[in-house]
């Protein structure tokens, strides 16, 4: 039997909720469990084409339920009763239209189908004209410009662009809105059976990255700032009130309705909400003036700098900076790109096409309509295998060619430009090609984009004045590609180091989850006490470094003539 007091991290991704069951005397994960979304994984509610990405209500409720009962049993014994605390993360920003309990619009009559009343993932790039109209405002409206903490540029993937963008899209989901919740505010709401908006404890992380909230200002941008972009929006700001709080903030305790579902006593706290970056830094041990860079499909960057009763230093083009974000007591900086691992699935996915379209339909002469059928199975089987390893044969490959000057060059923009300066509407280019260039070397140019990628935030953050030491990288793509972090280290020329575990992002919710319980004085306690080790550490290579310095300064020219380019031709009206 095991000993001690556990707390569960609860992290929602992209396309599934994984659940960790951890003691919280030094972080050892006693049960773990994924569970998939499963009308996200049918592709309903969404158009790639029109880049609407949405999720229905419903997915996070089955999936929590399902990875929480799950991630219990693998703990196995008593575990579950001396569970104390739980806390969630989610993806950011994840926004949905609510009525005045707080309901997600999906989830009352007549909205069930209806994609607007459904939350509006993180990579929903559907208000880029939405953003574009709130930087617009933001300059030139006469008063505060609410940008200012939020790197002066606002994105499309954000709170206030996607609440606009609904409202002015489907009159009848805006009629019915009173208010509008982030995934990572509803989720604790929904577990400690909150129906009280005034009750709901609106996340520091999520309002102040994405939603310009920030003490300057009182809370969120004024009434008078809203209604120029639309006059619904005052009504909804009234429903966020004025005050935020940290992760390590109980919320509240848990309902009894949901500790029967989850098979958990019925006085565990339930931690304030976050997103699941900011969770995964302090999961990944974060450290001052250390770039954490989450590497999945995407990046997102972050880097926490204690305060010192000097002036906050605004960084320029980043996704904000926010006190208590992700350490309380230190200033949370967050930067990104849109595509990382998206990237290499991309190219994947380009390869294998023949795979997928050409193998299965190939004739096969004198088959039986039985026998026709058992090789369509052998087939696809074939296909999935071969997939599967294209990947890994890249990476052989491409680790044996040597970086070079004249090297075929790509841009990482393949989903647009999270960071520095947010543009949705960018695109991604591939140069230098001829006909002795091979899928290894487009792969590894792919590399190296995203690496490039990497140091141009690295080198937004120096030009501002904010001291970068070193780089931390957790997340799959941190784990499974060497190639990536070496060519990383060589580019940024500082060593990167990279955390052991599966599931860090989940884990630091857990770290949250033991302070909200009280368990652990402060965050940076639980952090100390429940952190992974460090597995692997990538040290850049000094003839390579001096070698990416000129290349990477090939990558900003490339960059630059693409994005003129492409404002030149009307591009950007165009898409939108």
């Amino acid at each position: 039997m095991r000993a001690g007091t556990f707390v569960i991290g609860i992290d929602f991704g992209t396309d599934s909720v994984r659940s960790v069951v951890a003691d919280a005397r030094d972080g050892e994960i006693a049960g773990v469990s994924v569970a998939p979304y499963a009308r996200w994984a049918q592709g309903l509610y969404c158009d790639p084409r029109a880049n609407r990405f949405r999720q229905h209500p419903l997915d996070y409720l089955e999936a929590l339920e399902a990875s929480v009962r799950a991630a219990l049993r693998q703990a196995g014994g008593d575990v579950a009763s001396r569970v104390r605390g739980i806390a969630v993360d989610t993806t950011g920003s994840t926004p949905v239209l609510a009525d005045a309990k707080g309901t997600p619009l999906a989830l009352c009559a007549g909205f069930e189908e209806d994609p607007d009343a459904m939350f509006i993932l993180w990579k929903d790039h559907t208000a880029v004209a939405e953003a574009a109209r709130i930087n617009h405002v933001a300059r030139t409206w006469g008063g505060v410009d609410y940008t200012k903490f939020s790197g002066g540029v606002y994105s499309a993937e954000w709170f206030w662009a996607k609440a606009l963008h609904v409202i002015e899209a489907n009159p009848t989901v805006a009629r019915a809105a009173v208010t509008v919740l982030e995934h990572c505010d509803w989720i604790p709401a929904v577990l400690t059976g909150t129906t009280d908006l005034a009750r709901i404890k609106r996340s520091r992380c999520a309002a102040g990255h994405k939603a310009m909230w920030h003490p300057e200002f009182d809370g969120y941008p004024s009434n008078e700032f809203l209604a120029r972009l639309n006059p619904r929006l005052p009504a909804l700001r009234a429903t966020l009130g004025a005050q935020t709080f940290t992760a390590d903030t109980p919320f509240g305790t848990i309902s009894p309705e949901w500790a029967a579902r989850l098979g958990l006593p019925d006085d565990v706290v339930v931690a304030v909400g976050a997103f699941d970056a900011h969770m995964g830094a302090v999961g990944g041990d974060i450290r001052p003036h250390q770039l954490l860079k989450v590497m999945g499909t995407s990046t997102c960057d972050m880097l926490v700098v204690p305060k010192t009763g000097a002036p906050e230093i605004l960084v320029a083009g980043i996704c904000g900076q926010v006190d208590g974000s992700i350490l309380p007591g230190a200033i949370g900086y967050e930067a990104g790109q849109s595509a990382f691992g998206d990237v290499f699935a991309w190219f994947k996915q380009l390869l294998g096409w023949p795979l997928r379209a050409v193998l299965p339909t190939l004739p096969c002469a004198g088959e039986s309509s039985r026998e026709a059928l058992a090789d369509a199975v052998r087939r696809a089987a074939l296909a999935d295998a071969l997939l599967e390893e294209i990947i890994p044969a890249l990476e052989r490959e491409a680790a044996a060619i040597p970086p070079s000057r004249r090297p075929v060059l790509a841009l990482d923009w393949l989903n647009g430009r999270r960071t520095p300066d947010a543009d949705q509407r960018l695109r991604g280019a591939i140069a230098g090609l001829d006909l002795a260039t091979d899928a290894p070397r487009i792969y590894r140019a792919l590399v190296e984009a995203v690496a490039f990628g990497s140091r141009a935030i690295v080198e937004r953050f120096r030009s501002q004045g904010i001291r970068i030491d070193g780089a931390i990288g957790i997340g799959g793509v941190a784990r499974k590609s060497p190639l990536t972090m070496q060519v990383l280290a060589d580019v940024l020329d500082m060593t990167v180091e990279v955390r052991a575990g599966e599931q860090p992002v989940a884990l630091g919710a857990a770290m949250f989850a033991a302070t909200a319980a009280g368990l652990h004085a402060t965050a940076l306690d639980a952090q100390r006490a429940m952190a992974p080790e460090t597995e692997a550490r990538y040290r850049p290579d000094p003839a390579r470094a001096r070698l990416y310095d000129a290349l990477y300064r090939d990558y900003i020219q490339l960059g630059s003539f693409v994005e003129r380019e492409l404002t030149q031709q009307g591009y950007h009206e165009e898409s939108t």
